[in-house]
């Protein structure tokens, strides 16, 4: 299928990682709707811009921007994280807000979006996690030195049980892929990040032009798939 007939929608796409990704599509040809919290004075020629806050209900204007078109990728990518801090000082509060945004708003969207997803011939949802939400290497003490926030590292292993459930219901009529974008100099970045937004973003289009039939996936854009 030509690039101009293949439809992405990105949420988070305001700035950052989605941001990159949403243009980076476009400059391939794919038509893109990307998602924002607040509207830009100025956009990307042939970028669709609709506001749709993903702890919200998906609205008349997402829904409109898609019309009757076969959506090919669903890019989750709208996150937040949160500052580390010692167990005493965790806000439950904070918790239910990064799994309101990372995994209850990534659901929002894909069950808003599974009819147009389903109707695309090889269709891919992308939910945008981070290595942080390995149960495997979080268990095996790899980030035990790295301070990271309770709320940012739940909520993103609970994006990934999200991904490996809704894999295994759409029995591989959709592909469904945890994408961990790399170490991103973005404002949610680490300080010692080194990756830039559009390298990364880059890095996922090539992911998408080349589609791996395994589903679930757990993918590392600057390096081999993760363990769950």
């Amino acid at each position: 299928m030509a690039a101009a007939d293949r439809l992405a929608v990105v949420t988070g796409a305001g700035r950052g990682f989605g941001r990159a990704v949403a243009e980076a599509l476009t400059d391939q040809g794919r038509r893109v709707v990307a998602c924002v919290r607040t509207r830009p004075a100025t956009g990307k020629a042939g970028l669709q811009v609709v506001v749709q806050d993903v702890r919200d209900p998906v609205g008349t204007e997402l829904l409109a921007a898609i019309g009757d078109r076969p959506v090919d990728a669903l890019i989750n990518n709208a996150g937040v994280g949160a500052k580390a801090t010692p167990p005493a000082g965790v806000d439950p509060r904070q918790i239910l807000d990064a799994l309101d945004v990372n995994m209850a708003g990534t659901l929002r969207l894909t069950q808003a979006l599974l009819p147009a997803l389903t109707a695309a011939p090889d269709p891919v949802i992308v939910n945008v996690s981070s290595r942080l939400g390995s149960l495997t290497a979080q268990a095996e003490g790899e980030f035990a030195t790295r301070r990271t926030s309770y709320a940012y590292r739940i909520s993103k292993a609970a994006q990934n049980m999200l991904t490996i459930t809704l894999a295994q219901e759409s029995a591989g009529r959709v592909h469904c892929w945890a994408v961990h974008p790399g170490s991103l100099t973005t404002a949610m970045g680490a300080t010692d990040a080194t990756t830039p937004a559009g390298e990364a973003a880059l890095r996922l289009v090539d992911l998408l032009n080349s589609p791996d039939p395994a589903s679930p996936r757990f993918v590392s854009l600057d390096g081999p798939d993760l363990r769950w």
